[in-house]
C-alpha cells in the first residue's frame, strides 16, 4: 500500500493512493485515512484526485539518521575508505520538505551536491532491535534525497551543517509498505540527465545491520527515517535544476533547487 500525507483545503491527512501513473500524469486517487497510519487504519471511502491535494513529506520525523559510504563506489568516487562500521549522522527535522518543495541553496556553500537514497520509515517505538524483528519494526519506504554542502563537508569535522541545513532532506512522494528492498534500482536525474544508477543490493550494510546498528544505541520511533546511503553519480545541483529521485517499485520524488531568499 503506498500512504501519501497531504493537504487540502487547510487540513492535513494520511490517504492511500490508488490508481496507476505518476503525481505529474494524473490517474491517482487518495482514500483518506481514519486516524493514523502506524496504528490499525481504516480507509474513509472519501476519494480525492491527487491533483486536487498538496503532497507533503509523507512522514514528519521526531528523526532523521543518515549512513554514510554505504556504497563501495561512492566511498571511492569521493577518495574515501570504506568504514569498518557505519557512519551514522543526523539531519535534524527542520531539513525534511516534500515532494516539489524547493530546494534552497544554503548561503555558506558553493558546492552543493544531490544523494539519492532509499528512505526507510520506522513504524513503531523499538529499542535494541534483533535482526529478526527488523521487518516488524519498519513501516515502510520512500524516496529521499540527502542534499549535501559538499565544499563545507570537506572543511568541517562535524557533517551537521553539510547535511542538516534547512530544506537539505527531501522525503517522498508516499510510504510503500509493501516492499522487497534488498534488490531496487536508485536512480537520480537533474534536468532530465540521469547522474546515479545503482541498485540496493550494493549496499555493504544491509537494512536489518543498520537498524541493529542505530538502535543499539537510541529508540527509534513511528515515523522516524533512516537513509541507508546513496550510490556513485553524486554531483553538483544549481539554482534552477530539478533534481528526481527514483526508486524501483516507489515512485520518484521531484525537487527544484532555489536561491535562499
Amino acid at each position: 500500500m503506498r500512504i501519501a500525507r497531504f493537504s487540502i483545503d487547510g487540513n492535513v491527512a494520511f490517504g492511500a493512493v490508488e490508481g496507476e501513473g505518476t503525481v505529474e500524469s494524473g490517474g491517482l486517487v487518495l482514500d483518506i485515512i481514519r486516524g493514523i497510519p502506524y496504528t490499525d487504519f481504516e480507509l474513509s471511502g472519501t476519494k480525492v484526485p491527487l491533483s486536487k491535494v498538496r503532497l507533503l513529506p509523507p512522514v514528519l520525523p521526531n528523526k532523521v539518521v543518515g549512513i554514510g559510504r554505504n556504497y563501495a563506489e561512492h566511498a571511492r568516487e569521493l577518495g574515501n575508505e570504506v568504514p569498518e562500521v557505519p557512519v551514522a549522522f543526523f539531519k535534524p527535522t527542520t531539513s525534511v520538505i516534500g515532494p516539489g518543495d524547493a530546494i534552497e541553496y544554503p548561503s555558506f556553500s558553493s558546492e552543493l551536491h544531490h544523494e539519492a537514497e532509499l528512505a526507510v520509515v520506522i513504524g513503531r517505538m523499538c529499542r535494541e532491535v534483533t535482526r529478526e524483528r527488523v521487518k516488524d519494526v519498519i513501516f515502510g519506504y520512500t524516496c529521499a534525497n540527502d542534499v549535501t554542502a559538499r565544499d563545507v563537508q570537506k572543511r568541517e569535522v562535524q557533517w551537521a551543517r553539510a547535511k542538516g541545513f534547512d530544506t537539505s532532506c527531501p522525503l517522498g512522494p508516499w510510504v510503500e509498505t509493501d516492499l522487497d528492498p534488498s534488490d531496487l534500482a536508485v536512480q537520480a536525474t537533474v534536468n532530465g540527465e540521469q547522474r546515479q544508477l545503482g541498485r540496493t543490493s550494493d549496499m555493504i550494510r544491509s537494512i536489518e545491520d543498520l537498524v541493529v546498528h542505530i538502535s543499539e544505541a537510541m529508540t527509534l520511533l513511528p515515523g522516524d527515517v533512516i537513509l541507508t546511503g546513496t550510490p556513485a553519480g553524486v554531483g553538483p545541483l544549481n539554482v534552477g535544476d530539478e533534481v528526481a529521485v527514483t526508486i524501483e517499485g516507489i515512485g520518484t520524488l521531484t525537487n527544484r533547487v532555489i536561491k535562499r531568499g
